[in-house]
């Protein structure tokens, strides 16, 4: 699968509120042991990131996180940018994922997650 189509399904699987299809969606890319940290939350292993999102899904109702940038990867570390958007196409602040995929980059064995951007740093830059 290529990389950008795995990025797309894993979002695609926080984006929809069927718990079948979103298991039926990360299953395939989701590699055994795998684990989802961000600031609110550290779950390992599908089942643990599948009742995440159902409980991101039920608290939002309808909302979609889409991919807003290309994928970057080298060494088998991706990271994209990504928004939430609600149903009324409003959207909480971005945020930006670092994937670490699995030997043969075919599946995401780990991903730690950031909301909003980054800050500039208020010191100047040492050259």
């Amino acid at each position: 699968m290529p990389l950008t189509l795995l990025i797309d399904t894993y979002c695609a699987a926080w984006s929809t509120e069927n718990a079948e299809q979103r298991r039926a969606l990360l299953l395939p890319i989701w590699s055994d042991g795998a684990t989802y940290t961000d600031p609110t939350v550290h779950a390992t292993g599908v089942e643990e990131l599948l009742m995440h999102i159902a409980g991101i899904q039920s608290k939002y109702p309808g909302a979609r996180i889409l991919r807003t940038s290309d994928v970057d990867v080298h060494h088998g570390i991706a990271r994209f940018a990504w928004t939430f958007v609600m149903p009324d196409g409003s959207s909480l602040p971005e945020g930006l994922d670092i994937a670490f995929l699995d030997t043969g980059q075919e599946r995401i064995a780990r991903i730690i997650g950031f909301f909003g951007a980054l800050k500039r740093s208020s010191q100047s830059v040492v050259r």
